[in-house]
């Protein structure tokens, strides 16, 4: 039985009920419903030889070239279909619900599949997505100069219950110059942003969701700019820790990552950082001394953070040191700093 169904729907139902997208490989590796299965009707080349015969034949034609092209897969498609949902209920969708989805759906109805049809597909999906970012959320901004910690405290936070948005690790990349950390790599914009609402849609509106200070740009992906006007008017608590053990941090997870890497990272700053203190930082990359690297970049980013943080709401920033090394002392600090700090 086909059943078809509003992709707002479906996400209910997506934990239970996997999802195969039809669209071809390069559609899917462009952007997809994540954790959705790519069991791709046409291949890249086969999808332009039907969209050309569909231009320059004809509808008809269109069609039976590519039943010509599925002919011999009908059976392979089934086969996979059964390993990925063996209680054969599953999902299916297209780029706009039509021919590819429709023909995938009809044939996994006639073996005894309950297919959910996803009306609209994925460019209905894609309007969902960016219907998430235009929702209201509880927003706590957790801020602080690189090499504060950020990241550790945001995971901590998540294992203690918290509502947690992890920005960076959705973006594959830790934000600086350095961020790709020579091995991280990012997904397409588009995946990014699906990955993104994907997250937003477990969120309790009601409830505080806590997000790592960004830049609009987290390397080469942009946060979509409803969510980044909420992040940027949200209320931000400063994380202030001692600069020696910032640098001792820094220090411990860039010192063991190739020179080559960090001195192109470092060249890629050097209007920013400056010829003369682009060529001390390099030197000291060249001769293992990391921590004195590290003393010298930080003067740039530390200055553009607190750029950043002098265009905030001042009413919507506070302070908050914290001395204990205890990630989990650390985020209780934290947590207790919110529960006894007047609202902002």
């Amino acid at each position: 039985m086909t059943k078809p169904i509003l992709i707002n729907d479906f996400l209910h139902l997506h934990d239970i009920v996997p999802l195969i997208d039809v669209r071809t490989p390069a559609e899917y590796e462009q952007g997809h419903v994540p954790g959705a299965f790519n069991v791709p009707l046409f291949s890249n080349e086969e999808r332009v030889r039907v969209g050309t015969t569909y231009k320059q034949v004809g509808r008809e034609e269109a069609i039976l070239l590519g039943f010509d092209l599925t002919g011999s897969k009908w059976s392979s498609f089934i086969k996979e279909a059964l390993i990925i949902a063996p209680d054969k209920r599953i999902g299916v969708h297209c780029w706009r619900g039509g021919m590819r989805s429709g023909a995938m759906a009809w044939a996994l109805d006639l073996y005894g599949f309950e297919v959910f049809l996803i009306q609209g597909g994925y460019k209905k999906y894609r309007g969902w997505v960016h219907q998430q970012f235009e929702q209201p959320y509880k927003i706590q901004i957790l801020g602080g100069m690189t090499g504060s910690g950020k990241t550790k405290l945001l995971q901590q936070l998540s294992v203690t219950g918290e509502q947690v948005i992890d920005l960076e690790d959705l973006a594959q990349h830790q934000g600086s110059s350095y961020g790709s950390m020579n091995k991280l790599i990012q997904p397409t914009q588009e995946q990014f942003e699906n990955n993104l609402a994907g997250k937003l849609k477990d969120i309790d509106k009601k409830e505080k969701v806590w997000v790592e200070d960004e830049s609009l740009t987290i390397g080469k992906r942009s946060i979509p700019n409803p969510f980044w006007h909420q992040m940027r008017d949200a209320a931000i608590i400063d994380i202030k820790v001692d600069v020696q053990r910032r640098v001792n941090s820094l220090a411990a997870e860039y010192g063991s990552l190739d020179k080559d890497f960090l001195m192109e990272s470092t060249e890629r700053i050097r209007k920013r950082l400056g010829p003369e203190q682009t060529k001390y930082a390099i030197e000291a990359i060249m001769e293992g001394r990391i921590k004195d690297f590290v003393k010298i970049v930080l003067v740039y980013y530390d200055k553009t953070y607190r750029t950043g943080l002098s265009k905030r709401d001042i009413s919507k920033v506070s302070s908050l040191e914290l001395d204990d090394t205890d990630i989990a002392t650390q985020t209780n600090n934290v947590l207790n700093f919110t529960i006894n700090a007047p609202a902002k």
